[in-house]
């Protein structure tokens, strides 16, 4: 585990907006009760950077994607405000959006490459096709499309003649993956959302997909957001992480500063649970306990009944996400205490 590869810090006089969220809040009616799986998230995207979302499966980050498009499927119910600011363009509320405008922002100001690329492509059809049948569906001119389609194949390192003429089943895992980004890209999107981008792919898949992730943003200047479960990955790809756990932010800041001064027990304990070359076997462990039941959150910090440092003020008391330093937020009563008290080793230089 290292720091960022590929991502260099952005200057903060740099930072323009592009997505901002404001209250966000899904909510689904169960018949055992209201199941709450995004809970009040206030964050803001900037344009061009690289933003990591990490968390176990069952954290919101799926469903954090959805919302960022006004997408939560039904009967799901999004509170709160998604604000798109488009480069040169006046500000657009998503949620406000209604029939073309918003079939006008998927894909064409915000695509969205969702989890399982195998599931993602129609098995009757040739990939051909899908290209061609969601340019048809924006109203995009074809032939022009589709050679755009294949200049972006080239650059995933992809045969277009040949990928555009097989079915699904007939490619690998990471030409699926790569042709999926492709169609991601084939509306010119300012914002590029990645579910899941590396998985089922073996490690050096997992890396050969990221460098051309990176290379791909920087071709086609788009803002990146990479949501995956595998910390270790795309800690090594982004400019900033946000660390999701039971449904809202508990960390985010820069990669450097989550991986190296993380200051939320739930991000030490994700770090002290993935192996590193720096790291003894002995010193792995397991989170003990299970993420909370969206119908039933415990009261206070949701991660009060996991966490080795809570107190009773933590079962209490919900601790909102503040700035702990210059552009690092922490959901957490007591970060000074989970850093020396829940070491992490990530490199032999490191003195924990």
């Amino acid at each position: 585990m290292s720091e960022s590869q590929f991502a260099t810090e952005r200057p903060q006089a740099d930072r323009d907006t592009v997505l901002e969220v404001r209250d966000a809040t899904v909510t689904y009616d169960m018949g055992r009760g209201q199941a709450r799986v995004l809970n009040e998230i206030n964050l803001d995207i900037y344009r061009g950077e690289t933003l990591g979302i990490v968390g176990e499966s069952g954290s919101g980050k799926s469903m954090f994607a959805s919302t960022l498009m006004d997408a939560v499927e039904e009967p799901g119910v999004l509170q709160g405000s998604i604000t798109y600011y488009p480069d040169g363009g006046d500000p657009v509320e998503i949620t406000e959006l209604e029939g073309g405008d918003t079939k006008r922002l998927r894909w064409e100001e915000i695509a969205l490459v969702s989890q399982g690329a195998m599931s993602s492509f129609n098995p009757t059809k040739p990939i051909r096709t899908h290209f061609e049948e969601t340019l048809s569906a924006h109203n995009a001119d074809k032939e022009e499309g589709m050679e755009r389609a294949r200049s972006i194949m080239r650059d995933l390192n992809l045969d277009p003649d040949a990928i555009l003429g097989e079915y699904q089943h007939e490619l690998s895992g990471g030409q699926r993956q790569r042709a999926l980004v492709a169609l991601g890209l084939l509306l010119e999107p300012e914002v590029l959302i990645l579910d899941e981008p590396t998985a089922a792919l073996d490690l050096l898949m997992q890396r050969s997909i990221l460098r051309l992730l990176y290379d791909i943003k920087e071709e086609y200047d788009i803002t990146l957001i990479v949501i995956s479960h595998d910390l270790p990955v795309v800690s090594g790809f982004v400019d900033r992480l946000g660390v999701m756990y039971a449904f809202e932010f508990v960390e985010l800041g820069e990669t450097r500063d989550v991986m190296h001064e993380g200051a939320h027990p739930y991000t030490r304990a994700l770090l002290r649970s993935t192996p590193n070359l720096a790291m003894d076997v002995d010193d792995i462990t397991t989170i003990e306990g299970s993420s909370p039941d969206p119908i039933n959150i415990p009261s206070g910090c949701s991660y009060s009944p996991r966490c080795p440092i809570a107190d009773d003020r933590c079962t209490i008391e919900d601790p909102d996400l503040i700035e702990l330093e210059d552009d690092h937020d922490v959901a957490c009563f007591y970060p000074d205490r989970a850093r020396k008290e829940l070491p992490v080793k990530l490199s032999e230089d490191d003195s924990e």
